[in-house]
């Protein structure tokens, strides 16, 4: 099959963890033997050859200015709640940008169907070329863009439309699903598609301990909780610093690495000294792939603290979460969007109520103090990644979805 697919955002250079998950069900349909051809908007720091892993890469230029070229990649939002003004005068120009170089690729390319990931943005640019090259189009939506299509009736509108072209709608957790039908998305043609994780590169690793506590310069038997994400409002991280102090009271050389990069860092670097832990945090910053894998291993509990914030939004489902399922790490998380999903509370991981410090420092603690239960939560968490939550799984329900959606154009 030749796959035609359109993002707002992608890895910029090989390693980088910018939307992975959309790189990942690009490569794994590759590696399935479909042809992929992958649309992204330009971005000054995008280092990619035009074919990596068997993906063929466009990357579109739609700013008559440099000042604009703030299209995807996790810029657009502030903090993930309110478009950035830049954001929403550069949006028409990446639109019309975009749609160009669909046109332009179906006009020298057969393609079987066009696959835009996000329904906002790339929902109306993608239903257009579909339209206009007869072809079926299939959405998947990955959280943020039913947050936006749920604030306000142009936004509503424009996805419903495109929901109405769509011959398959893909939802990466049951909690989306559910908010994408309220949207009007058709349940005959939505289906839920989790993302998958690399259990090669996120898998178990015993020397990874060692070397991390190295690097950060921290005594051997030091404690690590670890966690990772955008420092956004949505991933939590506020109410895991909340958590810290108690934690430390029992266990004092426990040490929080937040790792990830975004718009809360300083509010969140201020938050820990306010709270008289920042001793205690460390803030690695953005982590390449590799490095990432070695601190989700190095980790004595994982934690993924994700609430849906004040503005209503929230996960999809944390691809951070299936990377610590992947490396055996023995995991806290709270039970919002698609966590649920994956993770069954005292099997795979110990989940809580989301905004609750106190319950998130009880989980860390009784995962920290009993290490029985951390390995066979962990031990538990990996088999279910590696019997139903591989790449390879997910691009086999995306050829089913591809296959409904040509179906339904017949």
């Amino acid at each position: 099959m030749n796959i035609l697919m359109l993002t707002s955002s992608y890895p910029k250079y090989v390693g980088e963890t910018t939307a992975p998950f959309v790189e990942a069900i690009a490569v794994g349909l590759a590696r399935r033997r479909h042809t992929v051809h992958v649309v992204a908007p330009f971005h000054p720091d995008v280092r990619r050859a035009p074919v990596e892993y068997g993906v063929r890469l466009h990357f579109y230029r739609y700013a008559p200015h440099r000042v604009l070229n703030v299209y995807g990649y996790a810029e657009s939002l502030h903090a993930d709640v309110g478009l950035r003004r830049t954001a929403l005068a550069a949006v028409p120009f990446a639109l019309a940008a975009s749609l160009r170089a669909l046109l332009h690729l179906t006009r020298h390319h057969r393609f079987d169907v066009i696959h835009a990931h996000w329904v906002l943005p790339n929902g109306a640019p993608a239903m257009l070329a579909a339209r206009l090259r007869n072809l079926p189009l299939v959405v998947s939506l990955h959280g943020s863009d039913v947050y936006l299509a749920s604030r306000g009736w142009p936004l509503a509108l424009s996805a419903v439309a495109v929901f109405r072209s769509a011959g398959a709608i893909t939802a990466c957790s049951s909690d989306l699903y559910q908010r994408a039908l309220r949207l009007g998305a058709p349940p005959a043609h939505t289906t839920v598609i989790p993302y998958g994780v690399d259990a090669h590169a996120f898998r178990p690793d015993p020397r990874a301990g060692i070397q991390v506590r190295a690097e950060l310069h921290l005594p051997p038997d030091t404690l690590l909780i670890l966690a990772m994400g955008r420092m956004v409002y949505k991933k939590g991280f506020t109410f895991l610093l909340d958590a810290l102090p108690h934690i430390r009271a029992l266990h004092p050389r426990a040490t929080l690495v937040l790792a990830g990069y975004g718009d809360l860092l300083d509010e969140l670097k201020e938050h820990a000294r306010r709270l008289g832990v920042a001793d205690a945090v460390i803030f690695p910053g953005q982590l390449p792939r590799d490095r990432a894998a070695r601190y989700v291993a190095a980790a004595d509990v994982y934690v993924v603290p994700s609430v849906r914030d004040d503005a209503g939004n929230v996960d999809g489902l944390p691809n951070t979460l299936l990377e610590g399922m992947g490396a055996a790490r023995p995991i806290v998380a709270t039970r919002t969007a698609g966590i649920p999903d994956v993770i069954a509370d005292g099997v795979h991981g110990l989940l809580v109520p989301e905004r609750d410090p106190v319950a998130l420092a009880d989980a860390i603690v009784r995962l920290l103090s009993d290490r029985n239960l951390a390995a066979r939560l962990g031990e538990a968490a990996r088999r279910r990644v590696l019997d139903e939550l591989s790449w390879d799984v997910t691009a086999v329900r995306f050829e089913e979805a591809y296959r409904h959606a040509v179906e339904c154009k017949l």
